[in-house]
C-alpha cells in the first residue's frame, strides 16, 4: 500500500487482484514469481532454483546479475541517467564506434527495443530510395512466418494475419514472399519495391536458419535491382550463433541491420546499423528517440560488448552449441514418438515436438527447467552465452528424465 505522507493510502494501490490492473494482452502467466537470479539460475520467493534456458527470450545474454554488468549500471546510475539527444553522449559514440568497427556498418541509430530498431530501418530504406529520386520505390518485402515486432510497420512487413488482426487496415506498403522460395520472391518484386527484410535465423516462426544458397540469392537480387537488404538480428545477433552477428556465418552482409535483446544483456536497448549511403539520408528531423542512446543503456551495452568481444568467448559459444546439438540429437533418436528433430544455430536451438510443445514445456518447468516455445510446434532453448558445461549437462539430464517419464519407460 502507498503512504501518501498524511496517513492516507492511494486508492489505486488497494487491489484485491493486482493482476487485474494490467492489460490482458499476454497469455495468463505462470504463478511463479522470481525474486533474484545468478548466472543461469532464477530463484523464486520460496527459494527454489530454476535453470533458465529462456534468458528472457534471448535477452539476458550473460545470465543474471553478471558482475561486470552490475558494476556498469550501478556506477552509471550514480552519475547520470538521461540528458536527451540534445547533447552529446560519449558512451553512445563509443558503442557506435565498436559496433561499426566489428560489422559492415558505418553508422548507428540507437533506440530502446527491437521493434523500434526495425522501424528505424524501414524508414531508412524508404529514405534512401527517395533521396535517389526513386520516390515511387517504397514497398518493402518480408517473408512468411517472420516476426519483426509489435509496432504497426513491423507487423505489416511480417504480414502474419493473427498478429495484424484489426490493427492494419491497409497494407502499409508491404508485401510478403514465401520463406526460402526464390520464385515467390522474384514474382513479388515490382517497380515499386524498395527493399527486402529477413531474419537470418527465424525465431518466433520456428528456429529456422536461412540456407546459404537462399540468402546469397537474395543479396544478388538486391544488388542487381538496387534494393536495400535489411537483416533483423534482434534475436540471433550479439554472439547468439557463435559469431558476433548471424549473417557472418554466411559471408553475406546487409545494408541495414536491427539489433536489440542481447545487446543490453537485460537492459532495454535497440540499434539500427546502416551503411554510410543509407545513414546519410536520415537527416536532422527525419527520426528520433527521447530515450534512445541514454547514458544508462549505453553503459550496459558497452559492458556487454566487453564480454562478447573478449578473446575466446564466441569460440566457447560454438563449442557449447555443438555439444548441446549432439546431446539433443541423441534424445531425438531415443524418443522419436515425442520429439522429431533439432534445429537452429549456435545457442539458438529449437526442438521440434511430436506432442504439443506446451505439454513438454510445462513438464520441463515442473522439473525446474525454463524453456520457451516457437512456431512449428517447437520448444526453444536460449541459454546464456556464458552457460556453464555443468548447466548444459543438467539441462540434458532434465530433458531426458522428462521425456522418459512422458514415454512411460
Amino acid at each position: 500500500m502507498t503512504d501518501l505522507g498524511n496517513g492516507a493510502e492511494s486508492p489505486s494501490s488497494v487491489q484485491l487482484n493486482p493482476r487485474a490492473a494490467l492489460w490482458p494482452n499476454y497469455a495468463p502467466p505462470q504463478e511463479l514469481i522470481f525474486t533474484h537470479g545468478r548466472g543461469s539460475e532464477l530463484v523464486t520467493e520460496e527459494g527454489i532454483a530454476y535453470l533458465d534456458f529462456l534468458s528472457g527470450i534471448a535477452v539476458n545474454s550473460f545470465g543474471h546479475a553478471h558482475p561486470h554488468l552490475v558494476t556498469a549500471v550501478t556506477e552509471q546510475a550514480k552519475k547520470l541517467w538521461h540528458v536527451s539527444n540534445t547533447f552529446r553522449i560519449p558512451a553512445a559514440e563509443r558503442l557506435a564506434s565498436r559496433l561499426t568497427a566489428n560489422s559492415f556498418a558505418d553508422c548507428v541509430f540507437f533506440a530502446n527495443s527491437g521493434t523500434e530498431a526495425m522501424e528505424a530501418g524501414i524508414k531508412s530504406i524508404r529514405a534512401y530510395q527517395a533521396a535517389k529520386g526513386n520516390s515511387e520505390r517504397y514497398r518493402i518485402i518480408g517473408f512468411s512466418d517472420s516476426f519483426h515486432g509489435r509496432t504497426l510497420a513491423a507487423l505489416a512487413v511480417a504480414g502474419n494475419p493473427s498478429h495484424m488482426k484489426a490493427f492494419i487496415p491497409l497494407d502499409y506498403g508491404f508485401d510478403q514472399a514465401e520463406w526460402e522460395d526464390l520464385e515467390s520472391l522474384r514474382s513479388t518484386i515490382n517497380k515499386n519495391t524498395a527493399g527486402i527484410v529477413l531474419e537470418p535465423v527465424q525465431g518466433e516462426g520456428g528456429i529456422r536458419p536461412i540456407s546459404k544458397e537462399f540468402i546469397g540469392a537474395v543479396r544478388s537480387l538486391c544488388d542487381e535491382q538496387d534494393l536495400v537488404l535489411m537483416f533483423d538480428e534482434v534475436q540471433c545477433g550479439i554472439g547468439r550463433t557463435g559469431k558476433l552477428f548471424a549473417h557472418q556465418c554466411y559471408g553475406i552482409t546487409p545494408d541495414v541491420m536491427a539489433l536489440a535483446k542481447g545487446l543490453g544483456g537485460g537492459f532495454p536497448v535497440g540499434a539500427c546499423l546502416t551503411t554510410a549511403a543509407i545513414g546519410e539520408t536520415m537527416v536532422v528531423g527525419s527520426h528520433g528517440s527521447t530515450f534512445g542512446g541514454n547514458p544508462l543503456a549505453m553503459a550496459v551495452a558497452n559492458a556487454v560488448m566487453d564480454l562478447v568481444l573478449a578473446p575466446g568467448l564466441l569460440e566457447e559459444v560454438a563449442r557449447k552449441a555443438e555439444y548441446l546439438f549432439a546431446q539433443l540429437q541423441q534424445l531425438v533418436a531415443r524418443f522419436p514418438a515425442l520429439i522429431k528433430s533439432v534445429h537452429g544455430m549456435g545457442l539458438m536451438i529449437g526442438l521440434k515436438c511430436e506432442i504439443p510443445n506446451t505439454e513438454l514445456l510445462g513438464e520441463l518447468r515442473n522439473r525446474h527447467l525454463i524453456v520457451g516455445k516457437a512456431g512449428d510446434n517447437m520448444i526453444r532453448l536460449l541459454p546464456p552465452l556464458n552457460v556453464s558445461d555443468d548447466d548444459l549437462a543438467k539441462s540434458i539430464h532434465i530433458l531426458a528424465e522428462t521425456l522418459q517419464d512422458l514415454q512411460g519407460e
